[in-house]
């Protein structure tokens, strides 16, 4: 909880409030048990900005040596699509998703296919695939 009243719902839309949902998560207080918690935890961090947690949670043999946000983003919401596997009994999954976003005056979206594995235990993301 903010202890300012309301609890300030999470970026990643899934329900719960950003201290019991992504903010432990991106805290490294509490490791994501799915594929999809990692996603969902990546998409919150690019909304507020913490680029140290989404290197932490990049995979080390595709993390970009430069890794900046672009402040013009202002992402709006995420939908997620499917996953395949990415359970708290598997070593890899993929999540697809909609990260919708605006620059300036214009809205977009990034759809995506994106890879997850374990590195010891803890799952990462690997890589992922625009789709168009």
């Amino acid at each position: 909880m903010t202890g300012m009243g309301e609890a300030r719902p999470c970026p990643c839309r899934r329900g719960e409030p950003f201290d019991v949902c992504c903010g432990p998560i991106l805290a490294a207080t509490k490791p994501a048990a799915t594929a999809e918690a990692l996603m969902r935890s990546r998409y919150t961090a690019y909304v507020v900005g913490d680029v140290d947690y989404l290197r932490r949670s990049w995979h080390p043999d595709t993390l970009p040596a430069d890794l900046s946000l672009d402040a013009e983003h202002h992402w709006l919401f995420l939908e997620v699509l499917k996953t395949e596997r990415g359970g708290p009994f598997d070593d890899n999954g993929t999540v697809e998703f909609m990260a919708h976003y605006r620059q300036g005056t214009v809205r977009d979206r990034m759809h995506e296919v994106s890879t997850f594995v374990r590195v010891n235990g803890a799952w990462v993301y690997l890589d992922g695939t625009f789709v168009a």
